[in-house]
């Protein structure tokens, strides 16, 4: 008797195993088998405690859809996806596809139990003869289970999940064995199918059936024709190999295989194999399905997108889970973004600026009373290299790509004008304005206490009137006006009233500084944070959380999870009213807005520029649309503007109006176009008067006296230095600032100005009687003709003006 070598016993424990395995499954009759050979050295004993350790069912991961982003016209934003997949139901399958990937993967799919018998012995036979694995063998549901475990160690993100699921071992094959028996007891035949061809790869980076139809030949699986189908069926065995973008005749002779196996199998006829092998395996452009934000029409919006999507806890309890989820779960995701507005924004940049300039540009649009984010746009292209970037200007830097903003210079004093009125203080408040004025060691009132600095002497960058109103000091954006009225008013409700309006620091997050010069620009701000508070002032004081996202449905329609809008009344509609007035003022003659009004709407706005021009904007409304325009050294060492390049030409002077303002221009106007002429509401007679009490009649007095008794009725009191043409006695008081009959807030800072007596008027000789004199003028009780009022009956008739100016 011969001797068997190693091969016999490799043949022979091949053999037991097979009866062993099929045994062990209890479905030898439905010829259950192992798909493959070359099973030497493996022994039973191992194999039989592999499959006690199995589970009894397959738990799959979903499985990996796109997800889509649109605009609110329903434009399409990007496509995300690790998985370019569109699932589909077996009927929507054309059946030529079906009867075509069963005939060259699995001719008797619908006769055997989850293994074929035959194939597999027939596989397991010409592998052990030819002493390597030659031919497969693996029945459609073996295939199945083998990307399931795929597809689910993907999703965990697991990489030794991820090695184990493809890993070329025999215990992998015996648990894909195990599963496929499971999966043939829970789902039917055509529920098999459905699956597999949704979830195979087709190559090029098409997953599923669907997918690959539409990226190669423009079509949906329902409408394959016979030679699309072939070549589709012939790409799962090697996706890469015969990928018709690569190698097309390696896919016309894969494809021709398939074509001819389904003839052998009569499926098809030798007519239409023929016919359809002499058709081109690629009859038209493949059409790619860009992938991420970067291959968006509108990239830094989208980034945006996602990052705010990466905040929803409904999405996972990591970043890794949110990430992973939006992009397999095949989302919808609906945005605020109004592709027409977009377009209006766009444009103004492209009229603004250049690729290549040294500063650049960016602007974003609100929705007032909503926080609907309308439009964001910046200068520059996205992405690696020159003149391009991954920063969106637009917002802070605690989104993944925010540059995390700029100094806002005098966009801010539109926060101090809103604190003022909502304290009391009239539109008409005076405050003389001198340039430059020294504030050195002059306290300012935090939400912690004081604070001041030891030198300081700001001066103003425009004209202005010597003791402007708060409108008028709006229109010439007069610094030293606007940091006398921050003193009086305090810094605390400044930084708390901007706080409630979405300002804070776009680099750190934190609460802005209460510094002395706080009204003249604090911190780092975004374009998003400035656009969306002036919005609260166009919705009469209601704010609302900027939203760029307004619904999220998975891929059955159902609505998800998703922060909504979040509004709050953070003003009185009376005090907003009266921020509209002064800012509408600005867009009037002489404001620094003046060149910038457009429409019948009525608009309102403020400038901005920051020391040494590295920044300068300009933030505007109207009822139905906010937005705030910056230009800016973006690249550090961050200097001056001027001198740097914008729209391709040197800049030799830069300002909010002048520079910003055009940006901002252009891009409402586009952007309103078509819409209804709206009207700001007028502020009430209380608010343009505000609620000021009376200011006691001191003309004439001693400086000091008269100081004493404003502190004594609750006036904070500073006497000017140097004296004033007045009519009064020299050194005593000319007048007062506020006027003494406009009145003050309670508290509010009174100057008192010293007469130098050179308009003293010496009385003309009574008619008829020379020489008489007149009688000497009464002492002054501070309330002339008793009655505390001006031009009483106190006052000489020849002095009219006794009553202040």
């Amino acid at each position: 008797m011969r001797v068997r070598d190693k091969g016999d016993r490799g043949v022979v424990q091949s053999v037991v195993l097979f009866l062993g395995v099929s045994v062990l499954s209890g479905a030898l009759a439905a010829g259950l088998a192992i798909p493959f050979a070359g099973l030497a050295g493996f022994g039973t004993e191992k194999t039989a405690e592999t499959l006690q350790d199995l589970p009894q069912e397959l738990k799959t991961v979903p499985v990996s859809r796109k997800t889509y982003i649109y605009t609110a016209d329903h434009k399409l934003i990007a496509t995300l996806y690790d998985q370019n997949r569109d699932p589909v139901t077996l009927a929507q399958i054309n059946p030529i596809m079906q009867k075509a990937i069963v005939s060259i993967e699995d001719d008797r799919f619908f006769e055997h139990g989850a293994l074929d018998a035959k194939g597999t012995l027939r596989a397991l036979i010409r592998n052990q003869n030819s002493g390597g694995v030659q031919q497969g063998g693996s029945s459609i549901t073996q295939q199945f289970v083998k990307l399931s475990l795929v597809e689910k160690a993907n999703a965990s993100g697991d990489e030794e999940a991820i090695k184990d699921a493809t890993a070329d071992t025999y215990e992998r094959k015996i648990a894909e064995l195990r599963y496929a028996i499971a999966v043939e007891k829970e789902f039917s035949k055509n529920e098999i199918l459905e699956k597999y061809l949704n979830l195979a790869n087709f190559g090029d980076g098409s997953y599923g059936v669907e997918a690959a139809a539409r990226h190669y030949f423009n079509t949906t699986a329902a409408k394959l024709t016979l030679p699309q189908a072939a070549m589709l069926a012939g790409l799962v065995k090697n996706p890469t190999g015969y990928d018709p973008t690569n190698n097309p005749a390696k896919a016309k002779e894969r494809r021709d295989v398939v074509l001819r196996r389904m003839q052998e199998l009569n499926v098809i006829t030798a007519a239409q194999a023929t016919a359809a092998i002499k058709t081109p395996v690629l009859t038209g452009k493949v059409v790619k399905v860009l992938n991420g934000c970067a291959n968006s029409p509108y990239p830094f919006y989208c980034d945006y997108i996602v990052a705010k999507l990466m905040e929803n806890p409904a999405f996972g309890k990591t970043d890794k889970d949110r990430e992973h989820y939006i992009k397999t779960a095949g989302i919808t995701v609906t945005t605020s973004l109004d592709s027409r507005m977009q377009a209006a924004a766009q444009k103004s940049i492209n009229q603004h600026t250049k690729p290549g300039d040294d500063a650049i540009a960016a602007v974003t649009m609100v929705e007032p009373g909503t926080g609907l984010v309308k439009a964001m746009v910046q200068s520059g292209g996205y992405g690696e290299g020159k003149d391009n970037t991954y920063y969106n200007y637009n917002v802070e830097k605690t989104y993944k790509g925010g540059y995390g903003g700029f100094q806002n210079g005098s966009t801010m004093k539109a926060f101090t004008i809103a604190a003022a009125i909502q304290a009391g203080f009239p539109l008409t408040y005076r405050i003389p304005s001198p340039s430059p004025l020294p504030l050195g060691g002059v306290k300012f009132k935090t939400c912690t206490g004081t604070t001041k600095v030891d030198d300081y002497n700001p001066k103003n960058s425009t004209r202005a009137a010597p003791e402007p109103t708060m409108i008028q000091a709006a229109q010439a954006s007069t610094n030293t006006y606007f940091l006398q009225l921050s003193e009086q008013v305090g810094l605390c409700p400044i930084a708390t009233l901007a706080a409630n309006l979405g300002m804070h620091d776009a680099q750190t997050g934190q609460p802005l500084e209460q510094y002395v010069s706080m009204t003249l620009g604090v911190g780092l701000i975004s374009p998003l944070q400035l656009s969306n508070a002036y919005a609260a002032f166009a919705a009469r004081g209601k704010y609302c959380a900027p939203q760029v996202i307004t619904s999220v449905k998975n891929y059955k329609g159902r609505s998800l999870a998703t922060p909504g809008p979040s509004c709050k009344q953070v003003l009185k509609p009376e005090v907003a009213d009266g921020v509209n007035e002064v800012l509408h003022q600005v867009m009037e003659p002489p404001g620094t807005g003046q060149h910038l009004n457009f429409g019948r709407s009525d608009l309102a706005g403020k400038t901005g520029t920051i020391q040494e021009n590295k920044a300068v904007w300009f933030s505007g409304y109207s009822n139905k649309l906010a937005a705030a325009a910056v230009v800016a050294d973006a690249t550090p060492r961050y200097e001056n503007l001027i001198n740097q390049t914008l729209n391709g030409r040197e800049m030799h002077d830069a300002s909010g109006s002048g520079t910003a303002g055009p940006i901002w221009e252009t891009a409402m106007q586009g952007a309103l176009k078509g819409m209804p002429t709206t009207k700001f509401t007028a502020p009430t007679d209380e608010t343009r008067r505000g609620n000021v009490v009376d200011l006691p009649y001191v003309n004439g007095m001693n400086p000091d006296e008269a100081a004493n008794k404003l502190r004594g009725l609750g006036f904070e009191a500073k006497i000017a230095p140097g004296q004033v043409d007045s009519e009064e006695v020299q050194g005593t008081v000319a007048y007062l600032s506020p006027r003494t009959e406009e009145g003050a807030p309670e508290g509010a800072t009174v100057t008192i100005y010293v007469s130098n007596g050179s308009k003293i008027q010496q009385p003309p000789n009574p008619p008829n009687s020379p020489g008489i004199p007149l009688p000497p003028n009464p002492p002054n009780t501070g309330k002339p003709g008793g009655g505390g009022k001006p031009g009483g009956g106190g006052c000489p008739v020849w002095k009219p003006n006794c009553g202040g100016r």
